[in-house]
């Protein structure tokens, strides 16, 4: 668990970072035969990094039918567990599908830091009883390591855009500053007022600037 926190927290990007919590999920955690990580857009299930299509399409009908597990461990914030899709009775329509894909039991768990909600990790078993009290607790483990990395990753990722927009602006006035013979100050506003003008990011119009530096 220590060796697999630390490459989650070493991975370049957030998809890195995606694909390392699933692949170790699969890998330590008792009973799991697929994995896969749901973010939640409104009242839709994105399926990130599934190890098998069949993850992607039971989070695709979770968002048709806008009920089952994984959202209910992302909106209630708990920890969801179904040791027999045949038996279980709280999502009827999922657990069809489930055992007609090979399914037959589930742990999924929220990915959350203290003020953010990030998504869940869902795990399935290719058996009914896959998931032990063992599974559960280590499913849990590596969930509140993989919600710390995952955070870390989309705050660096943040970080390097606001980067990339700042010098990007920045190229722009000083190419306007150039061919204007203007001040910084006047640059900038210029590039505000197209930007409003044109209902367009600042920064799109920026980069609309630099890309068509030399041109007439």
């Amino acid at each position: 668990m220590g060796r697999l926190a630390i490459e989650m927290q070493n991975q370049v990007d957030t998809e890195a970072t995606l694909q390392s919590i699933v692949e170790g999920a699969v890998a330590i955690v008792s009973g799991a035969t697929w994995a896969g990580i749901s973010l939640v857009h409104g009242n839709a299930v994105e399926a990130r990094v599934p190890s098998d299509p069949l993850v992607a399409k039971l989070d695709t009908l979770q968002s048709e039918v806008n009920e089952g597990p994984c959202l209910s461990a992302l909106r209630e914030r708990r920890t969801v567990l179904i040791s027999d899709m045949a038996t279980e009775t709280r999502w009827p329509k999922f657990c069809e599908a489930a055992i007609e894909y090979g399914a037959r039991s589930l742990l999924s768990f929220q990915l959350f830091v203290t003020s953010q909600n990030l998504g869940a990790l869902n795990l399935y078993g290719d058996e009914a009883g896959a998931f032990s009290e063992d599974a559960v607790f280590t499913g849990e483990l590596l969930a509140q390591h993989a919600s710390v990395a995952l955070f870390g990753a989309a705050a660096e990722a943040q970080f390097d855009d606001a980067l990339s927009t700042r010098d990007v602006i920045g190229q722009a006035k000083g190419i306007i500053m150039e061919r204007f013979n203007l001040d910084a100050f006047a640059a900038f506003d210029l590039l505000r007022k197209l930007s409003q003008d044109s209902n367009q990011r600042l920064v799109d119009i920026a980069r609309t600037v630099v890309k068509t530096r030399g041109t007439t």
